[in-house]
């Protein structure tokens, strides 16, 4: 983190459910979906966007997340964007460390795991630090018309406790490839550069 004013975006991506998925090209996130196409826009209209790259995120241990997280420059001008289980990392960092920034995006917002899924129920069991909303210039999460039940049901968790706007797409599922069928988040971009 530092003190510097340079309007710029980090984008947390969810955590696959094995080492296999997130060292295989084919299937890992970090450089898949929307997101690679997103940073490149974004940094072209003039601001810097990367992807926070966590280490072991088929481990999603929180100590180690936020570690890795806070070597990435966060500020007062910092738009922060999560992808499904990137947002509970997100959230509860936000909660931490009671940092300010512009704008919080929660896309597809997950915070339920699995049964029987112990890592991940640690690091998304967690209460919502009301308080963020008071640091955070503007929120926003997208969802979708066909969103699966523990996504819409995590999207209220969220929403309850840190109001915001809410932004439904039709047809973009969990907004992974083979749900968006596209590379593009138009709808995303425009948010950013608003």
């Amino acid at each position: 983190m530092s003190n510097n004013k340079t309007k710029n975006c980090i984008v947390t991506p969810g955590f696959p459910a094995s080492v296999e998925i997130s060292s295989n090209p084919k299937t890992r996130t970090f450089d898949k979906h929307w997101i690679p196409m997103f940073n490149q826009k974004l940094t072209v209209a003039g601001i810097p966007s990367e992807t926070a790259e966590l280490p072991e995120a088929w481990y999603p241990d929180y100590k180690k997340l936020k570690t890795a997280f806070e070597k990435y420059d966060i500020n007062d001008n910092t738009i922060l964007i999560g992808h499904s289980g990137g947002n509970a990392f997100l959230v509860r960092w936000l909660g931490d460390t009671k940092t300010k920034v512009a704008k919080l995006i929660l896309v597809a917002p997950w915070k339920i795991a699995e049964p029987g899924d112990e890592l991940r129920e640690k690091l998304y069991n967690y209460p919502i630090d009301e308080s963020i909303k008071s640091r955070v210039g503007e929120i926003i999460m997208f969802t979708a018309d066909n969103e699966q039940s523990e996504g819409v049901e995590s999207l209220k968790i969220y929403h309850d406790a840190l109001g915001g706007k809410v932004i439904e797409l039709k047809g973009h599922g969990h907004y992974i490839l083979n749900h968006m069928e596209t590379e593009e988040f138009p709808e995303l971009l425009e948010i950013v550069l608003a």
